[in-house]
């Protein structure tokens, strides 16, 4: 493997790391807001117990993935700062914000609601801007004047594809974060709460499928290149619907204490299932970071300090994996912490 192409292997990684982490910390962000004045305050105690650690670790990600962009595609960040100003920094600006309420939520009572309040929308406004990428980088929205590449704002703003990548954006956020919180549920034995989220991941399922086929249908044509490289996919998209098929069936299932549904096989199958989707789309983009203006061969790294970097990358995951372990014991499986005794 080239050493390129092991660098965006890593990258994409990464990100879908970040995606999964993401949906979680900002779906339950919007749970917790939507179930917080509602009569059933176990969904959005649940949501609230989920988030109260996990936020401060979905960011570790985020500042890994973007150090990562600037060290191994170095010659690309000039036409990514440039393009991508906008959406990355409002995202970033309301990441901020989100992080300081998060910060004082536990020790205000008196804004306890605008705690709430902040936490739900910049849990959907946060995902829109940095899904809103991904069409930029299809090609049709990025002119170059005089040498410096431009965003056309009234392009994308106006074309249907952003607003398709949104809303897959939001229903992947939603779906992935409403499937989880019912086997965190499961766990902590709150059966009402168990209900709620399964309720939502029945009809959310099936959305988020077809919004994403839908949002292939409204490419620009100047992403033809990348239908094709789908359609050259299309075994691992397949392959990708079949797990959603068999997790969205483990829903239906009835156990013998009489509820309904198998969470922790369909969190696995789901996560299977948006773990080959990512691959096989990041497959397809290959080999263009923004069509056509930059492929990754052109951003790409010096190869030997790329090694040298991995090497340095290596040992700081040696760290961390293993504070992450302590982490999910914890607060993911510690029923003390779950049932709040």
């Amino acid at each position: 493997m080239e050493a390129s192409t092991l660098a965006i292997t890593i990258l994409w990684s990464l990100l879908f790391v970040y995606s999964i982490l993401g949906s979680l910390d900002f779906g339950a962000g919007f749970w917790g807001m939507i179930y917080g004045r509602n009569e059933e305050k176990s969904a959005s105690q649940i949501a609230n117990r989920f988030l109260s650690p996990t936020w401060e670790v979905t960011n570790v990600f985020l500042v890994i993935f973007v150090v990562s962009v600037v060290t191994f595609f170095p010659f690309a960040t000039t036409l990514l700062s440039n393009v991508l100003l906008v959406p990355v920094g409002l995202g970033v600006l309301l990441l901020t914000i989100r992080t300081t309420f998060m910060v004082f939520q536990h020790h205000a009572d008196r804004y306890k609601d605008l705690l709430r309040l902040t936490s739900g929308f910049t849990g959907l406004i946060i995902p829109a801007l940095l899904v809103s990428i991904l069409p930029i980088t299809l090609g049709g929205f990025v002119s170059v004047e005089s040498g410096y590449p431009r965003l056309e704002y009234g392009e994308l703003l106006t074309h249907p594809t952003l607003y398709m990548h949104i809303l897959f954006g939001l229903s992947t956020e939603l779906f992935i974060s409403a499937i989880f919180l019912m086997d965190y549920a499961k766990e902590a034995e709150d059966w009402n709460a168990y209900d709620t989220f399964r309720k939502h991941s029945l009809w959310l399922g099936p959305v988020s499928i077809a919004i994403a086929m839908l949002t292939i249908g409204t490419f620009p044509d100047e992403a033809s290149w990348i239908v094709d490289n789908i359609q050259e996919h299309w075994v691992a998209f397949g392959l990708s619907l079949l797990f959603f098929l068999i997790g969205y069936g483990f829903l239906f299932i009835r156990k013998k204490d009489g509820h309904r549904g198998l969470a922790r096989p369909a969190v696995i199958m789901v996560g299977l299932q948006y773990a080959v989707a990512i691959y096989a789309y990041g497959a397809a983009h290959l080999p263009y970071l923004i069509y056509p203006d930059i492929t990754i061969t052109d951003g790409f790294t010096n190869p030997d300090t790329f090694y040298q970097m991995l090497i340095v990358y290596a040992v700081g995951f040696g760290i961390l994996i293993p504070a992450f372990y302590l982490f999910w014991r914890l607060f993911l499986k510690d029923r003390r912490y779950l049932k709040q005794e």
